[in-house]
């Protein structure tokens, strides 16, 4: 359930620039949240200066008119800071969400398009983490990050030049502890790096626990597993609470440290700066104006920790995020070859194939399938059916050898081209949780709902569909779970059937029906295949006899080859396993 841990730099050029390159769209509105920023900090001493200035010329000489006059700019400049940072806030927020709505869809498209074999050892849920919460962490970097650790700095530079400029002396007094404020934000930073780093770790963890066993739910009741896996998840649960609790208690030092500071900086002031007034060298609203001073340094060093953080967890999922992007485990779609028609002849040419290195699952295959023809594969579990299935749509890539469509490397081919001309109905039947017309056609477009219609008529199925609530438009619960094994199976047939493929693929198509809709599903296979080439993996013998040629697979090696009569004839393999079935069901 771990993964590899990522240790993330607080700041990272290389990911910033590759961030950046997703903001050059809002090039606008970054250039008006940073104009802002430069704004709130250019005018963040101001407030202080009036508060001086008015102290010292209208309130100490009792001048109520200029006092009132101070009192309305002050008002106004609080007006204007308020408005400032409304667009500023509007326009940071709106910069990160429009940033990570297109990395959002940048990791869609990239994932949707990985092949099979990533999937195969990558966690579902960690995706998810990838795709959603880590976005969310990276838009943070835009709204409170990055931005706002800029304008924190400039609004230090800009209070302290006026401050040495007020008073140098005073300034040096103010500044003394300093240095404990240094020393406490360093040993802040680095021991919340690695409890955020925690923190992400255990909220993957969680994502793809729940994943998994939420997938998995009916093996888990089945085999009266709950208990146990309620144990395993409160462990993790209690992981990611304390992983959190760890931030925060760090949280709860820190703060009340700066707080501390900050009163040994104030004191230094009072005493300090008592003594100047008392002396007559020092007015009482410039003690008043380095008051508001001290807060205004000190709040943005003691949120810059903060946003540094913030920027140090972004930079982290920027960089799980861009280790998605990264990954090239994309089936190369280098062919060009996108012909008007397609005949159907599929030839393997010598293929070895292996899901781990030389761990053969298919060794030295070797057929060819006329255009027309129906083939249909059998043998024991684990004999490499459907990975020989799996390989001609380029799911996965053959480690040696070659397979032909019409003649042509199935390289040569437009990706997406090969996979629209084979259909496959496989055993396991997906179902998005949309309606039953939807599902039918994948949302294509350029299939009318008279097409599917005619489709369902077909299979057969057009009958039970519009006994359904609202008929085609019925709303599919996720994974079909309010329909029947039969059902579902149907309208992934309707798929295959209204996408009009050139070659069809049958996985255990009918291993989950009734003998009924079983029947209603042969017939429709008998006039489907009518044309196209068939290939057909069946554990019921009863289901291929009609095929031209079947091939026995066993343990990734073509043991016989030939008609069903030719095979009987042979009595090897494939006899023993017909008789097996036919005698246990007593015909």
């Amino acid at each position: 359930m771990s993964e590899p841990q990522i240790t993330g730099k607080t700041y990272d050029a290389h990911l910033l620039r590759r961030m950046m390159r997703y903001v050059r769209p809002y090039k606008g509105i970054f250039v008006v949240s940073v104009v802002l920023t430069i704004l709130m900090a250019g005018i963040a001493p101001a407030l202080p200066m009036l508060v001086e200035y008015t102290l010292d010329r209208f309130i100490l000489q009792n001048d109520t008119d200029g006092l009132r006059l101070m009192l309305l700019l002050m008002l106004g400049l609080l007006l204007l800071q308020t408005v400032i940072r409304y667009y500023h806030t509007l326009m940071t927020s709106t910069l990160g969400q429009s940033v990570i709505r297109d990395l959002r869809i940048a990791v869609f498209n990239h994932i949707t398009r990985l092949r099979l074999k990533y999937f195969d050892h990558t966690p579902i849920g960690r995706l998810i983490t990838r795709t959603i919460s880590d976005l969310e962490t990276i838009a943070n970097i835009f709204s409170e990050g990055l931005i706002q650790i800029i304008g924190d700095i400039l609004q230090l530079v800009v209070i302290l030049g006026v401050m040495f400029y007020t008073d140098w002396r005073l300034t040096f007094i103010v500044l003394i502890p300093m240095p404990l404020m240094i020393g406490a934000t360093y040993v802040f930073k680095e021991a919340m790096k690695s409890a955020f780093q925690d923190v992400r770790q255990w909220v993957a963890n969680l994502n793809t626990f729940l994943q998994e066993h939420i997938s998995g739910i009916g093996i888990i009741q089945y085999f009266a597993r709950e208990e146990q896996e309620m144990r395993k998840f409160k462990t993790a649960n209690a992981e990611h609470r304390n992983a959190h609790i760890r931030a925060n208690w760090y949280f709860s030092i820190f703060f009340p440290v700066i707080e501390i500071i900050m009163a040994i900086a104030l004191g230094l002031l009072v005493w300090y700066g008592s003594k100047q007034v008392l002396a007559d060298e020092l007015s009482p609203g410039v003690i008043v104006a380095f008051i508001m001073y001290i807060n205004m340094i000190f709040r943005p060093i003691r949120e810059l920790v903060d946003k540094f953080n913030t920027l140090q967890m972004g930079m982290v999922s920027a960089e799980r995020i861009f280790a998605v992007l990264d990954t090239n485990e994309q089936t190369p779609n280098t062919g060009t070859k996108h012909p008007s028609t397609i005949r159907g002849e599929i030839i393997f040419d010598k293929v070895w194939f292996a899901y781990d290195e030389e761990k053969w699952v298919l060794k030295d295959i070797s057929f060819k399938v006329n255009p027309g023809e129906t083939l249909a594969l059998v043998g024991a579990t684990g004999a490499g059916k459907s990975s020989t299935i799996n390989i001609l749509s380029r799911f996965y890539e053959v480690n040696r050898g070659a397979i032909q469509l019409d003649g042509t490397d199935i390289r040569e081919y437009e990706l997406n081209y090969l996979r629209r001309t084979i259909a496959t109905v496989l055993q396991d039947v997906f179902l998005f949780a949309d309606s039953v017309a939807s599902n039918i056609s994948l949302n294509d477009p350029a299939i009318t709902r008279e097409q599917i219609i005619e489709a369902a008529k077909q299979v057969g199925a057009h009958d039970f569909i519009i006994r359904l609530p609202g008929g085609y438009d019925y709303k599919v619960q996720e994974r079909g779970a309010t329909l029947s094994a039969g059902q579902a199976q149907l309208i992934s047939f309707i798929r295959a059937l209204v996408h009009d493929p050139k070659i069809l693929v049958l996985d255990e198509a009918t291993s989950s029906v009734d003998t009924e809709t079983e029947g209603l599903i042969q017939r429709a296979i008998d006039t489907l295949m009518k044309g196209r080439t068939s290939i057909i993996i069946a554990h019921r013998l009863s289901t291929i006899q009609k095929a031209d040629k079947i091939i026995v697979l066993d343990k990734g090696e073509v043991k016989e080859m030939g008609s069903h009569q030719e095979l009987l004839r042979i009595d090897g393999y494939y006899k023993r396993l017909y008789d097996l079935q036919f005698h246990s069901a007593g015909i």
